[in-house]
């Protein structure tokens, strides 16, 4: 057999992450005999022009919530919407039977906004620039 040519790219394509995302899936179900993997996205929309205001991204599996991306227009951060995203992203993950959620957040993004909700920090790591961390967080769900 040929030695495989190996590509590095910065564009990732539906056929990548077929093969990649599909195969690893295949591979988590026959080992766990689980697939309970589902999209979640949780918007807030302004009712007179219909543009997304904020929303939440994210995903369940394996009885895990995982809160990919948050953001809520800098306009409306202090009107609870960020707070009422959360909530309901919170509740379609138990809805879903998961019993725990995870994120990660920036330390200059909303670690204090996730604490006030009950969400627990459980590592940290430097990152760029100099003083700045991501922030790994979870919260129990049951």
């Amino acid at each position: 057999m040929a030695e495989p040519q190996i590509v590095l790219t910065d564009s990732i394509t539906p056929e990548m992450e077929k093969a990649i995302g599909g195969g690893l899936n295949a591979f988590n179900d026959e080992m766990t005999g689980y697939a309970d993997r589902k999209p979640l996205a949780v918007l807030a929309r302004d009712p007179s022009t219909d543009i997304i205001i904020g929303g939440a991204l994210g995903r369940s599996s394996l009885g895990l919530l995982f809160l990919d991306l948050f953001y809520v227009s800098p306009d409306q951060r202090h009107a609870r919407i960020g707070s009422t995203i959360l909530h309901a992203f919170e509740e379609e993950g138990r809805r879903r039977g998961c019993v725990a959620a995870v994120l990660y957040t920036i330390s200059f993004q909303a670690p204090d906004f996730y604490a006030r909700h009950g969400w627990h920090r459980f590592g940290e790591i430097a990152c760029l620039p100099p003083g700045t961390s991501r922030i790994f967080m979870s919260k129990q769900l049951v």
